[in-house]
């Protein structure tokens, strides 16, 4: 959709010497222009008298180097000889020279020595080097063809006019000859010679030199013909003779088409040809038959341009016009994208033009009075920003003399289709759209003959303009057309003298001029002199002309800021005051105060504000996105400022939005370079190759072009989320409730996104959705999530929500209540609320069928019901009718029901008969509501007990049981009873042991408290029975030894010191607990210091000698396991090198396999585990529980292996960490005078735990953390996050199900544990 901008860099060759010789001679120049090394640029000048080659310093301008053509006699003074051919040789340092005598010259640069390398007896006319320099095609006089080597040793030598087809001859179907068929309405004479055709051969080569194509005129018909021969000079294929084919050729560097001309009888055509020599496609040039002739043709290095050099043929008194147009095809049309007018002045005649090797958009021109231009291109698009919602998001395409124009806010039309078109009277090189956002749709547009048309949109009608797609039979189109307001006439000689046309806010104009000399710049400031009377053409004032010290290559407005920013050559950037009483150039600073300069040049140019700092945004033409003089990305294609947002497409096929209100440039640059997990809102896929076209302010499209030229809209998450905000903060239901139904937007957001404002404009809601089914279709969305936390989180952390006034009710509750007026909406309202609220339903259904006075507009019983059905299952309906204990209710809903009569009217009728409370308890049995049930039947006296505890027994219901009846009755004892049996049966003892406590069941509640080891609640029952002393110790003495087993030595001992006065005991199990100090106090207590020295002193030597055992086998396999985990991570490190270097190479097929792919092959490599788990998932709870406890196995070689040690070695650390519990044992054994002892316990436990610390750091690593931090998968995670973190990694991690094992373990630095007399 773009067109053609450009960068005119205007040199004038002021070589004075050469000039004057030609001021006296007739100077005519060749059309040879060659370049060397891409700096020096040769001209081959034919004098009448003298003959040189010239180098010359486009950037210098001077005379480098001067090879005389006559001093050895290889051309005649008199002028008389010709030059056919001149190449470029770099490997030579030469240039090799070809003259229509025959001779093949070798001109070395260096020593200025000529040398005749050949020479042909019958003359040479054309002399064509391959692309690669290795094979020269001469055509001689005698109308043959000589391939030679590069070293020019002939090949071979061929006729060029063959009678054979060539090899690549067609399948004869036997249709008959040629001679017989169909030729046309002008019969077999139709093939015609052109008249202007100079009757020379013309050779081009294909671009990867394989095969060149020969364009001769044919002596039999008087016709050209083009032959394509193979590198070995074998013929291929002959076109058909074709009337009017002209002398113009070049081939397609991409390899399929042949470029030429062809004279039609009513117009003037470029054709292309197959290399089969067939027709394939052409179009028409905008002339009239014989007006034009076309001298030459040329493509541009990558196949996107074609170049075509005209001249007037029928010119009385005056010199020939010259143009050069450019063309570009999208969607199977070719566009005129610019037409460069030369004049008919002798001086500005073109000698010659070629393309830029290696700057493909790069043109070289050279004129007859020594005038060198060279011009840069690049693509840009023209459009129109803008608030006024009539002529928004306007795309501008130039097409020859006519402007395309595509309003994307009303229809989206895929060029060369277009919603109007502009007819200018000549070809228009630029657009440009007005900066004011209120009149962004009007243009200005500059043609070839450098007169700006003014363009705006009013009430009247231009003829011409036209509607386009838009537009048919039968159609009116809603779009409004502009019109042509005023014509203004500028004087400037060159062509494209004035670029960058920019239409200020102020109805001003900004051109760029060429300076004094050829660095310089000058920007023009333009304004409109009043219309003076008897002109059909206004004039433009000139306001101020500001000289620019470097070359202007960019210009942009901003419609925001009216910022004027330019880019110079040396990529400086300089803001224009424009609004200033003296507009001046300054510097663009930034932040810090430096002067703003891109690290390379960029072809599109942006202003807008990031962090409320105004910035220049830079796009090379190799994808570098640059904030002011910082690159954020090197990926990006295209990019957009839509509002507050910055789009990108990059080359990974991904559209990316930011929102830049509170975003700093490092966050971009992170998100940018994909540092950061995506957000759903901020990313998503697009087609290969997609560009941003525009984004239509107002709305959420995103006008996307393709490289074959047809349109994508797609509304981007981010815009379509930011978009509805502002609808909702105007309270603009309806738009944001159409939008989010169109885009599949959960509906939750429109009360989520201000719970209080929504709630307190429910009645603008209903007034604006007017549907019930839109409501209805609200209701059964609605969900208790608040989606602005999870589903759809702002982008700029600036949110105008605010708290709901009912924080502790439900949402859809809070909703449904103050949608209850609405009958079909109040019916829905009661079904979405948690719970359904269908008995409710049923009753307002129930009432509408009872109403004696019912309302016109009021919706019937019927279609309430029909409605209600539609929501709700009807078996489900019918059950809660059931439950409303209405039978009419029942019967009504039964009637809509596919239910037979026969199957519900008996168990209704049964019902009937019998008591109330019993026939809900019989209901509520049926629908399996039991609570309910319970509470009817206790209700019905004591004869229904017994079938009471049964109902309870079966559906264990004891709490709900316990509540219908008092504390102090029977039934509450045998309830009691029954539910203390229950929690037996499932071990709880000790909650068995309180319901029988409660009811007064002593024995029960004994054994229950005995068997859960409460030994305080069993001595009570013991008490509460009346139990005698001996029992009592007997009692007491069991559970000790059952706590002994738990090992609860500490109570065990109270129980046998205070209950059996077993004191010598209650010591030694202290001791066997190492309970040290409580074991210390009862010797002294009762006076048994002997222990001390029988058991306690031998005790604390012994758990002294076990501790140290400890502690040295925890440290060798401590060190054991560390050494390993290092060699099994240099292995594992060394095996992902090796992968990595067999990885498959980076291809474009690759990238259209499912995205899935690469996450199903990730788990494939540890497919063996995951077989395991299928296999452990079989087995029983138990076997389960030790399996996963030996998960991560330690054998050498496994897969999880370094699992496997980090879980060891985390569980080493934790076993010593425990120990630091020795400080009792410490001061026990200096207390009795083993200092020594305690001294090298507490050395070596010191030692190990410096250890540990130390070695955390190396096996518990900050990458290792990271990946344990933030997982793949997650209730979080999006399908973007999770894709986008697969292809960042080129192999998965291995599954580790425990995240602790890859969190290091902590060490309690706030415990005391040394002793300081030890150290």
């Amino acid at each position: 959709m773009g067109c053609f901008l450009l960068t005119v860099r205007h040199l004038i060759l002021s070589v004075h010497s050469v000039l004057k010789l030609t001021e006296k001679r007739c100077l005519r120049l060749a059309r040879d222009l060659i370049f060397k090394d891409c700096c020096t640029l040769t001209i081959q000048m034919v004098l009448l008298r003298n003959f040189f080659k010239l180098c010359l310093e486009p950037f210098c301008i001077k005379v480098s180097r001067e090879v005389s053509l006559t001093a050895d006699g290889f051309l005649p003074e008199d002028g008389s000889g010709c030059i056919v051919g001149v190449e470029d040789l770099p490997e030579q340092e030469s240039v090799c020279v070809a003259t229509a005598a025959g001779d093949i010259l070798l001109c070395n640069l260096n020593t200025k020595q000529v040398e005749c390398v050949g020479s042909v007896d019958s003359g040479l006319s054309v002399m064509s080097w391959s692309p690669d320099q290795e094979l020269v095609l001469l055509a001689t006089g005698q109308q043959t063809l000589i391939m030679m080597t590069r070293d020019f040793e002939p090949i071979t030598e061929k006729q060029i006019h063959q009678d054979e087809f060539g090899e690549g001859k067609f399948v004869s179907l036997g249709w008959g000859k040629k001679e017989t068929q169909f030729h046309g309405s002008e019969g077999k004479q139709a093939a015609q010679p052109s008249a202007w055709d100079d009757g020379r051969p013309r050779v081009t080569w294909r671009g990867d030199g394989q095969f060149v194509a020969v364009s001769a005129v044919c002596p039999e018909t008087g016709t050209r013909k083009v032959r394509v021969w193979s590198r070995e000079l074998v013929l291929q294929s002959t076109s058909e003779p074709i009337s009017g084919l002209e002398q113009a050729l070049s081939w397609k560097p991409s390899g399929n088409l042949i470029a030429s001309t062809q004279e039609k009888p009513n117009r003037h055509d470029v054709v292309f040809l197959e290399k089969n020599g067939l027709l394939h496609g052409e179009f028409t040039l905008p002339f009239q038959k014989g007006q034009v002739k076309v001298n030459e043709m040329l493509w541009n290095a990558d196949s996107t341009i074609l170049a075509i050099w005209l001249e007037d043929l029928k010119v009385e008194n005056s010199n020939p016009n010259t143009y050069v147009q450019l063309w570009t095809t999208g969607n199977y049309h070719w566009y005129l994208k610019q037409s460069l007018h030369f004049g008919s002045l002798e001086e500005n005649r073109l000698v010659s033009l070629l393309w830029d090797q290696e700057n493909v958009y790069r043109l070289h021109i050279l004129c007859q009075g020594w005038h060198y231009l060279f011009y840069d291109w690049h693509w840009s698009t023209d459009h129109g920003l803008g608030e006024n919602s009539q002529h928004m998001a306007n795309v501008a395409v130039i097409d020859g003399d006519k402007v395309l124009v595509t309003a994307f806010q009303h229809a989206v039309v895929p060029p060369p289709m277009c919603t109007y078109e502009l007819q200018l009277q000549q070809a228009v090189n630029q657009i440009a759209f007005h900066t004011d956002p209120k009149h962004s749709g009007d243009m200005a547009i500059l043609d070839a003959d450098n007169r700006i048309s003014v363009y705006r949109y009013g009430e009247m009608n231009d003829p011409t303009v036209k509607t386009g797609a838009v537009g048919g039979n039968g159609f009116k189109a809603a779009v409004e057309t502009p019109c042509l307001d005023k014509t203004y006439s500028n004087e400037v000689m060159n062509p494209l003298g004035l670029r960058f046309l920019t239409w200020l806010p102020d109805d001003s104009f900004l051109v760029v001029g060429q300076g004094q000399h050829a660095a310089q710049s000058v920007l023009h400031h333009l304004t409109a002199v009043p219309h003076a009377a008897g002109t059909e053409e206004e004039c433009l004032n000139l306001r101020l002309s500001v000289p620019v010290d470097g070359e202007v290559i960019s210009l942009y407005c901003s419609p925001v800021t009216k910022t004027v920013a330019l880019q110079l050559a040396d990529r400086r950037i300089l803001k224009y005051l424009w609004e200033a009483a003296t507009p001046v150039l300054e510097p663009w600073w930034n932040s810090s105060g430096s002067a703003v300069q891109f690290p390379y040049r960029c072809v599109q140019t942006s202003i807008t504000r990031i962090s409320g700092e105004e910035v220049i945004l830079g796009l090379t033409d190799r994808c570098r996105l640059f904030v002011n003089d910082t690159e954020v990305a090197s990926n990006i294609t295209s990019f957009a400022i839509h509002n507050e947002f910055l789009l990108v497409t990059t080359n990974s096929h991904t559209c990316q939005c930011f929102c830049l209100k509170n975003l700093s440039v490092k966050a971009l640059q992170a998100g940018l370079s994909g540092a950061t997990a995506p957000n759903s809102e901020t990313l998503r896929k697009v087609e290969r190759g997609s560009r941003i076209v525009t984004v239509v302010p107002q709305d959420t499209k995103v006008v996307l072009q393709m490289p074959r030229g047809n349109l994508e809209t797609v509304h981007h998450r981010a815009l379509v989320l930011a978009q509805i905000r502002k609808w909702l903060d105007r309270l603009m239901f309806r738009e944001a409730f159409q939008c989010m139904r169109k885009l599949r937007i959960n509906l939750n957001l429109l009360y989520d996104h201000n719970p209080k404002v929504f709630l307190e404009n429910t009645e603008t809601f209903i007034k604006q959705i007017d549907s019930v089914n839109y409501i209805n279709l609200f209701f059964t969305e609605l969900k208790e999530e608040d989606f602005t936390k999870t589903m759809y989180p702002s982008l700029n952390d600036s949110s105008n929500t605010q708290p709901c006034q009912h924080p502790d009710q439900k949402k859809v509750n809070l909703i449904s209540f103050s949608y209850c007026r609405y009958c079909l909406s109040i019916l829905t309202a009661h079904v979405k609320k948690s719970p359904p609220e269908l008995e409710i339903a049923l009753q307002k259904v129930h009432d509408l069928r009872e109403s004696t006075t019912p309302d016109v507009q009021a919706v019937s019983a019927e279609e309430a019901l029909k409605y209600l059905l539609f929501l709700v299952d009807v078996n489900e309906l019918y059950d809660y009718s059931l439950g409303t204990y209405d039978f009419d209710l029942v019967i009504m809903v039964a009637e809509k029901s596919q239910k037979d009569p026969k199957e519900y009217l008996p168990f209704l009728n049964t019902l009937r008969k019998m008591e109330t409370n019993y026939q809900r308890y019989t209901i509520d049995r049926h629908l399996k509501r039991y609570t309910k049930a319970l509470g009817h039947l206790s209700k019905c006296g004591p004869e229904h007990f017994s079938e009471f505890l049964n109902l309870v027994k079966d559906q264990n219901l004891y709490s709900e049981a316990l509540k219908l009846y008092l504390s102090d009755t029977q039934e509450y004892k045998d309830i009691s009873d029954a539910y203390g049996e229950y929690l037996s049966q499932k071990q709880l003892y000790e909650q068995a042991g309180l319901i029988f406590a409660r009811a007064g069941i002593f024995a029960k509640a004994l054994d229950a408290f005995q068997s859960s080891g409460s030994w305080q609640q069993a001595l009570c029952m013991a008490s509460r029975l009346g139990y005698t002393k001996d029992k009592l110790s007997n009692l007491a003495r069991s559970m000790a030894g059952k706590l002994v087993e738990q090992r609860k030595h500490a109570e065990a001992a109270i129980l046998l010191e205070q209950y059996t006065q077993d004191y010598e005991e209650a010591v030694l199990l202290l001791l066997e607990g190492a309970l040290w100090e409580e074991a210390l106090r009862l010797i002294h207590k009762y006076d048994r210091l002997d222990i001390l020295e029988t058991n306690l002193k031998p005790a604390i030597l012994e758990a002294q000698k076990s501790q140290l055992i400890f502690l040295d086998s925890q440290k060798t396999a401590f060190l054991r396991h560390k050494s390993r985990l290092q060699v099994v991570r240099q292995l594992k490190e060394k095996a992902c090198e090796n992968q990595q270097d067999y990885e498959v190479p980076h291809c474009p097929e690759l990238e259209l396999l499912s995205e899935t792919s690469s996450v199903v092959t990730a788990s494939d490599m540890n497919s063996k585990y995951s077989h395991s788990n299928s296999r452990i998932s079989a087995r029983s709870s138990k076997n389960r529980r030790k399996a996963e406890r030996k998960r991560y196995s330690l054998k050498e070689g496994s897969p999880l292996e370094d699992i496997a040690l980090l879980e060891v070695l985390g569980e080493s650390v934790r076993a010593v960490e425990t120990v630091k519990d020795i400080h009792v044992l410490l001061k026990q054994l200096v207390l009795f005078g083993y200092d020594e002892q305690a001294g090298a316990l507490q050395q070596v436990l010191e030692e190990v735990l410096q250890l540990m610390e130390t070695s955390v750091s190396e096996i518990w690593t900050p990458d290792l953390q990271q990946s344990s931090v933030s997982p793949v998968l997650g209730p979080n995670s999006t399908a973007n996050s999770i894709m986008a973190a697969y292809q960042q990694k080129r192999m998965m991690p291995p599954v580790v199900q425990d995240p602790e094992v890859l969190t290091p373990p902590k060490f309690n630095k706030n415990l005391q544990w040394k002793l300081h007399l030890l150290q």
